[in-house]
């Protein structure tokens, strides 16, 4: 019982039903003011025409003609209708159905309501005392309680309104805790299946589209986040595993050959040489792993300043320049003068160079590089680096972007597959997006970042690209 007063939905209900009370009284309590101001004005009206009437009727006949027409209203009116009396001026009666003057009465002549005794019972009245010419005095009233039935209706209606509020507050209390013992059922169902390790279970989403269904979806999308992350967690373990295991052996087996064969001290520091390089492998993987693990979780933002991509561009091409003479390639770089966005400016500097990097790996000799930065209308900006090589089928380009991913055409290159998926973290961390499309023929990279863009600094003749003497090698 303690359980079901602490739910939710028995506090909502009670809370409505509070509501509910607090608008009837706020609506009850003008209305019975007005009721209340309307009968006792209506009342005096009444009272007042009477007694001009009367006054008017005593002018024409005087005291016995009064006194003859009261006696005939008394005759012909209901019992306790009207209170009416005419006296001398001595306060003797001379007709009327009291008895005798009532005690209490003001001296002044005026509209008053207070208790006088009728048939031997205190009645609360309004009343009308009017002084005639020659000190006669007339007194019309009427029972103040002859109206008491219509308010004890009006306070009825009202306690049945509260009844019925209540019950229809606990009726709606039991359904609505139902229903969201429901829900709730559902999502302790779900929670338990992700804690059994399901981690595909999602919530039911109905179709009415109310709170609780967006509160699901929202849920929903969180779990294939969290999904995605653990399968990601996982996946990444068993490359790191995998792709560690080979450098690691390489390793291993020179130093124990050296230690066996004892060769002279050339070969020994020849394959120094080899072992430091398989180290400095491990090495390049561990940061790129760093690298993505601060990416995706947002620590860079901090560090977020105005950056010119096109500059970035062009100063990865100079430090590529030398790798592309050498194969023999050719390098195209459009140029749309300053492009500003506010971003990491090492990491974008990183997501270029790895781009730039990947299209001289698979591009062959005598091949083309396009490396193209555009402004949209919309003020979105488009880094873009397409190559004439082989590109990546189309059902693999899903796939290239995960980490430690490596296809069948870069299984003889450099490299453990992390370029990618450091360029699409670095996007996403910068609220863009990267996308692979087929150049026809070859590979189009491209970087849309649609966040923290900035307008350039003034209109001119667009810059030529900046010569840089170093720049970032690509990652992994």
């Amino acid at each position: 019982m303690a359980r079901v007063i602490r739910s939710s939905a028995v506090t909502f209900a009670t809370g409505y039903v509070l509501l509910g009370f607090a608008a009837l009284v706020l609506f009850a309590a003008p209305l019975r003011y007005a009721w209340q101001a309307t009968v006792e004005d209506f009342r005096v009206e009444l009272l007042q025409e009477d007694s001009e009437r009367f006054s008017e009727v005593f002018r024409l006949r005087g005291p016995t003609g009064l006194s003859a027409f009261i006696k005939e209203r008394v005759a012909m009116q209901i019992a306790g209708e009207r209170i009416l009396l005419l006296t001398d001026a001595s306060l003797r009666p001379l007709a009327g159905n009291l008895a005798a003057w009532p005690r209490g009465i003001p001296q002044n002549p005026g509209s008053y309501t207070l208790p006088i005794d009728l048939d031997g019972q205190r009645t609360m009245v309004s009343i009308v005392r009017t002084v005639l010419p020659g000190g006669y005095n007339l007194l019309v009233g009427r029972d103040v309680e002859r109206f008491a039935p219509l308010e004890r209706r009006f306070w009825s209606g009202l306690a049945a309104a509260v009844a019925v509020l209540s019950v229809a507050g606990v009726l709606g209390g039991i359904l609505i805790r139902r229903a969201l013992l429901s829900r709730i059922h559902s999502i302790q169902q779900t929670v338990a299946a992700i804690i059994r390790g399901d981690l595909s279970h999602r919530l039911h989403v109905r179709s009415s589209g109310d709170e609780l269904d967006t509160l699901a979806q929202t849920i929903n999308r969180l779990l294939e986040q969290i999904e995605q992350l653990v399968h990601g967690v996982s996946n990444v373990s068993n490359s790191i595993a995998h792709d560690l295991r080979t450098p690691l052996a390489e390793l291993r087996s020179r130093l124990e050959e050296l230690s066996l064969t004892r060769p002279s001290a050339e070969e020994t520091f020849q394959e120094i040489d080899a072992a430091v390089s398989d180290v400095d492998s491990v090495i390049r993987i561990f940061n790129a792993l760093l690298r993505l693990a601060e990416i995706d979780a947002g620590m860079r933002r901090s560090g977020f300043v105005d950056v010119d991509v096109a500059d970035l561009a062009a100063k990865a091409i100079e430090f590529y320049l030398p790798a592309a003479e050498l194969e023999n390639l050719s390098f195209v770089f459009r140029d749309p003068g300053p492009v500003i966005v506010r971003g990491d400016r090492v990491l974008l500097a990183q997501a270029v160079n790895n781009l730039v990097d990947n299209a001289l790996k698979y591009v062959g000799k005598g091949g083309r590089i396009t490396v193209e930065v555009v402004r949209r209308p919309n003020g979105i900006v488009t880094l873009t680096v397409s190559d004439n090589g082989p590109g990546i089928p189309a059902a693999e380009r899903p796939k290239a972007t995960q980490r430690f991913y490596r296809g069948d055409a870069s299984r003889g290159t450099p490299g453990v597959g992390l370029g990618l998926s450091l360029v699409e973290a670095i996007a996403k961390l910068h609220d863009g997006s990267l996308e692979l499309a087929d150049n026809h023929p070859g590979l189009r990279a491209q970087i849309t970042l649609e966040g923290g863009v900035r307008p350039p600094a003034g209109q001119g003749q667009p810059a030529e690209p900046s010569i840089a003497r170093t720049g970032a090698p690509a990652e992994a």
